[in-house]
C-alpha cells in the first residue's frame, strides 16, 4: 500500500494563507465554553464585596438556601478546607518581598471592590444570580487607600495589617556610572509620565466548566484560558489533587490579552465545588465581574530623566517606578513592571542607566499581564521623553532620535540596561517610517498652519520601540524569580496515511497558529498545509507546554514546531537510505521525495512513514514509526522592533483630537505569514490607540469603580480608528534557525506614545508640554487653557 498524497513544489512560509480557523469563527460554529453543553452542570455565582476595605462580621446564607432551584450556598471559611493553598503568585521578583494570603473566597476581610465572599450553586444562572441578592452580609468598613504615592505615604491605612506595609517590593538595576553621567550632561530632562490603569476587555469574557469522571476520580476542566497547562499544574496544586487528575481544554478562545494569562478564584472555586458536590459546575463572567475582578492592566507612576549634550546625545538615564499591584498579587502581577526594566533604553545607543521599582499595595483589582506588559510601559516613557528632550533643545523630534540609535547589529549587542539585543537595524526602520508618512512634509503643513493661527492644528508623534518578545530562555527567568520554564514543546507525525499530525504546547486565542504552524511543517516536509492537523490547548491530546503570551508562540512554539519536522525528516533520511540502498550523503531531500544523487530513485517521505508503520525493513535498531518530539528553550529572548508615526489633527478650540494618518514599520524578522502579521498589528495598534485617547479605569473616594459598565468605559470605535499603514524591514534573529522575532504585542508598545506625542505636538507651540493619557478632548482642552494662562 502507498500513500498518493500530492508534493508540494512551492515554500508556504512567507505566503499569506488565509487562516483556516476563520471558517467556523465568522459562521459562528466555533466552540466557546460557555456554549459546552453540560446536563446536570450547577451553575457558580460569586457575591462580591461592595466595600473596599472590610471586615466581615457576618454572612447568613439562609434566605438565599431557600430559593427554589438553589442547591448550595458557601462561605470563605466554609470552604477554606477544600484548598491546599491560596492562589499564587508565581513571579516572586525579590527574596524580600512581601506577599500576601490569597484565598479563593475571602474568610475574615476584603481588600478590594469585588473581593469574592460568598458563592451560590443553583439549577440555572438566573437563579443563581437572584440567590446572590438574599446573602446577607455585614461588614465593618475600614481605612482603605487606592493612590500609589499615598500608598507609601507615613500613616497611610494598611491594605494588609499583618504585612505591616503597604512596600511589596523595591526592585533595582544600574549600569556604569549614572551619577557621573549627570554630573558632565549639558542638559538634564526630566518627566513624570502616568500609566494609568486599563481593562482588558476580550470580545469573550472569562468562563469555566469543571466535570467530575466518576469513575476515574479526575476532572476536566474547559477553561477560557491562555493557559491551559497553567491552570493544570496550578490548579491541580490550590485544591491538593495529583496534576494527573486534570485534564484542562480551552476551547475556542475569544480573545485574552494578558488578562486570561492567569489562574483565577473561580477556576479554583469551580474545581473545588465539583469535587465537593461530585457534579459539573459552571461560572460565566458577567461584564460587571471584568470589571472589578478580573485583573486590570497597566498602573504605573513613572518618573524618568535623561542626561544629554546640547547636541542632542544622550549619557545616561534614570527610570523610578511606582507599579500598582493592587490589593493582591496574582500570578505575575510583581513581575509585570520589571519585565520592562530591560527596555526602558529602547533603541537608544548610551552609557549609563539606572532603574528602581516599588511595588505597591492599594485597595483595587489587581493588576497583571496585559498586552505588551512592561514592554509597552517602557516604550511609553523612553518616547515621551524623547520629545521633551527635543524640545528642550529646540530640535526636531526624528534628527534627536536618529543620532541616538543604536548602529546595525546582526549579532548579539550589550544595551545600556545589561541584556542582550539580538539583533537591530534600527535606523532603516524608523527612516521607511518617515518615508511613508512623508515626514517632512507634514512638518512644513505643521508650520504654514501655526503661522495661520488656523484653529486645527496638526502633530506628529513618533514611537520607536524594542520589546523582549519570545519569552525565554528557562535560566534567565530563573534568573529574575520567575517561577516557569521557557521553552516550548512540539510533536510532529506522519500518519499512515501520508498526512501530517503537529502537537504543539502553545494555545492560541486568535493568533492563527494552526494555520502558521501548518505552513512551518508543510515547508520542513514537502508536503501542503492543507495535509496538516494541528492539535493544541489540551492537555491530554499536548501534556507539555508553556502556552501563549509574551510574543512567544512562534519564536519559541512555532520554531520547535520546525525543530521537531526537521527530526522527522532527519529519521526519514535514514529510512529511505536503507530502503534505496544508497549512503545518507547520497540522498537529497526536496519537494517531499527523496532522490539518488547522479540516478532516477527515489522514495516520498509518505512511502518512507508507510515503511516505517509496517516497520518490516527498518535499520538495524530503528523504532518503528516516524515521529519526533522536540523541546526548544532558546538561548535568549528575540528583540522585534519598530518605528510608528501618528499625525494627529487637534481642535484647538474644543480639544477633539482625530488621527489623520497612523504608520507602522516593524521588524519582526521572518515573517511566517504576512496576513497574520498585519492582523496582529492592527489589533493591537486599536489597543495602544484606545489606552492613549480613550480608555481608563476609574474610581471614586472610595474605591468604588466609575466605569463599571461599558457605558462608562469607552473604547475606541471603528469610526475612531485610520487606516494603518503598514510597512516592514527584515533583520533576522539570530537565536533561532527559523529566524523569526515575534509580532503579538508590538502594535500595543508603540502606538500608544506615537498618539500622545502627536496631540501633544499639535499644541506644543501654545505652551502645553504635557497630558497625561487618556488624551480625552476635556483633558486637551484644560491642558491648552492652562498654557495660556
Amino acid at each position: 500500500m502507498t500513500a498518493t498524497t500530492e508534493k508540494s513544489t512551492e515554500k508556504f512560509v512567507g505566503q499569506s494563507i488565509l487562516r483556516r480557523e476563520d471558517a467556523a469563527l465568522i459562521t459562528g460554529q466555533g466552540t466557546f465554553t460557555d456554549g459546552i453543553a453540560m446536563p446536570g452542570a450547577l451553575h457558580l455565582a460569586v457575591l462580591r464585596s461592595p466595600l473596599a476595605h472590610a471586615r466581615i462580621t457576618s454572612i447568613d446564607l439562609t434566605a438565599a438556601l431557600a430559593l427554589p432551584g438553589v442547591v448550595a450556598a458557601f462561605t470563605g471559611a466554609d470552604l477554606a478546607s477544600e484548598f491546599a493553598i491560596g492562589l499564587p503568585c508565581g513571579w516572586p521578583v525579590t527574596e524580600d518581598i512581601k506577599i500576601p494570603e490569597h484565598p479563593p473566597l475571602a474568610v475574615d476581610e476584603v481588600n478590594h471592590v469585588g473581593d469574592g465572599v460568598a458563592v451560590v450553586l443553583a439549577t440555572d444562572a438566573a437563579t443563581a444570580e437572584d440567590a446572590l441578592g438574599l446573602v446577607e452580609v455585614d461588614y465593618e468598613a475600614l481605612p482603605a487607600v487606592f493612590d500609589v504615592e499615598a500608598a507609601l505615604e507615613p500613616g497611610a491605612p494598611l491594605v494588609h495589617e499583618a504585612l505591616g506595609t503597604n512596600h511589596c517590593y523595591t526592585w533595582p538595576l544600574a549600569t556604569g556610572d549614572v551619577d557621573a553621567a549627570f554630573a558632565e550632561a549639558d542638559v538634564v530632562v526630566e518627566g513624570r509620565y502616568l500609566q494609568q490603569r486599563v481593562l482588558p476587555s476580550p470580545m469573550e469574557p472569562r468562563a469555566v466548566l469543571v466535570s467530575p469522571d466518576p469513575v476515574g476520580g479526575g476532572f476536566t476542566i474547559y477553561s477560557s484560558t491562555q493557559v491551559p497547562h497553567f491552570l493544570r499544574d496550578i490548579g491541580a496544586m490550590v485544591v491538593g489533587m495529583p496534576d494527573s487528575k486534570l485534564r484542562v481544554i480551552a476551547p475556542d478562545v475569544g480573545g485574552g490579552f494578558g488578562a486570561k494569562l492567569n489562574v483565577y478564584a473561580e477556576e479554583a472555586l469551580a474545581l473545588a465545588l465539583a469535587r465537593r458536590l461530585k457534579k459539573p459546575v459552571r461560572w460565566n463572567e458577567t461584564r460587571s465581574d471584568h470589571h472589578i475582578a478580573t485583573t486590570h492592566g497597566r498602573g504605573q507612576v513613572q518618573k524618568m530623566a535623561v542626561a544629554a549634550t546640547r547636541e542632542g546625545k544622550i549619557l545616561g538615564m534614570k527610570v523610578e517606578l511606582l507599579a500598582d499591584m493592587g490589593a493582591y498579587l496574582q500570578l505575575l502581577t510583581p513581575g509585570i513592571a520589571v519585565f520592562g526594566a530591560f527596555t526602558y533604553c529602547g533603541l537608544y545607543d548610551f552609557g549609563s542607566y539606572s532603574f528602581d521599582c516599588k511595588g505597591v499595595f492599594t485597595n483595587l483589582t489587581p493588576t497583571d499581564a496585559y498586552r505588551g506588559a512592561g514592554r509597552s510601559e517602557a516604550a511609553y516613557a523612553h518616547e515621551r521623553i524623547m520629545d521633551d528632550l527635543a524640545r528642550e533643545l529646540g530640535m526636531d523630534a526624528a534628527e534627536v532620535r536618529l543620532i541616538n540609535l543604536h548602529p546595525k547589529f546582526l549579532e548579539p549587542r550589550t544595551v545600556p540596561s545589561g541584556v542582550l539585543y539580538d539583533s537591530g537595524d534600527y535606523e532603516p526602520c524608523m527612516r521607511e517610517a518617515m518615508r511613508l508618512v512623508d515626514y517632512d512634509a507634514v512638518r512644513a503643513e505643521q508650520e504654514q498652519r501655526r503661522a495661520s493661527g488656523d484653529p486645527v492644528q496638526i502633530g506628529i508623534g513618533i514611537g520607536n520601540f524594542t520589546e523582549s518578545g519570545g519569552l525565554s530562555p528557562s535560566k534567565v527567568a530563573a534568573g529574575v524569580r520567575l517561577q516557569s520554564g521557557g521553552w516550548e514543546a512540539a510533536t510532529v507525525r506522519m500518519l499512515v496515511s501520508g498526512k501530517v499530525e503537529v502537537v504543539t504546547g502553545t494555545s492560541p486565542h486568535g493568533q492563527g497558529h494552526e494555520t502558521a504552524w501548518s505552513q512551518i511543517a508543510a515547508d520542513a516536509l514537502g508536503v501542503h498545509p492543507d495535509d496538516v492537523e494541528v492539535l493544541h490547548s489540551d492537555t491530554a491530546i499536548a501534556p507539555f507546554g508553556r502556552d501563549t503570551y509574551g510574543s512567544r508562540s512562534l519564536p519559541v512554539g512555532g520554531v520547535s514546531v520546525h525543530l521537531a519536522a526537521h527530526k522527522v525528516v532527519d529519521k526519514a533520511k535514514t529510512i529511505a537510505a536503507h530502503l534505496l540502498e544508497a549512503s545518507e550523503d547520497d540522498l537529497s531531500f526536496e519537494n517531499g521525495r527523496f532522490a539518488v544523487g547522479g540516478t532516477d530513485a527515489g522514495i516520498t517521505i509518505q512511502e518512507v512513514a508507510m515503511a516505517a508503520y509496517l516497520a518490516d525493513n527498518l535499520p538495524e535498531g530503528m523504532e518503528p514509526l516516524l515521529t519526533a518530539e522536540n523541546a526548544f528553550d532558546p538561548p535568549n529572548f528575540t528583540w522585534p522592533f519598530g518605528t510608528h508615526i501618528c499625525v494627529m489633527e487637534v481642535d484647538t478650540e474644543t480639544g477633539f483630537s482625530k488621527i489623520r494618518r497612523f504608520v507602522a514599520v516593524d521588524d519582526c524578522g521572518h515573517v511566517v505569514n504576512p496576513e497574520i502579521v498585519a492582523g496582529q498589528l492592527h489589533g493591537g495598534i486599536a489597543q495602544g490607540i484606545g489606552q492613549a485617547m480613550f480608555e481608563e479605569a476609574t474610581f471614586d473616594a472610595d474605591g468604588n469603580p466609575t466605569t463599571a459598565t461599558l457605558a462608562d468605559y469607552q473604547f475606541a470605535a471603528a469610526s475612531d480608528l485610520p487606516h494603518i499603514e503598514l510597512g516592514s524591514t527584515v533583520t533576522p534573529s539570530p537565536t533561532n534557525p527559523m529566524g523569526v522575532k515575534g509580532i503579538g504585542e508590538s502594535g500595543a508598545i508603540g502606538s500608544s506614545p506615537a498618539v500622545v506625542n502627536a496631540v501633544i505636538d499639535a499644541v506644543a507651540h501654545l505652551g502645553v508640554t504635557h497630558i497625561d493619557m487618556p488624551t480625552t478632548p476635556q483633558r486637551v482642552w484644560r491642558a491648552i487653557q492652562e498654557a495660556r494662562g
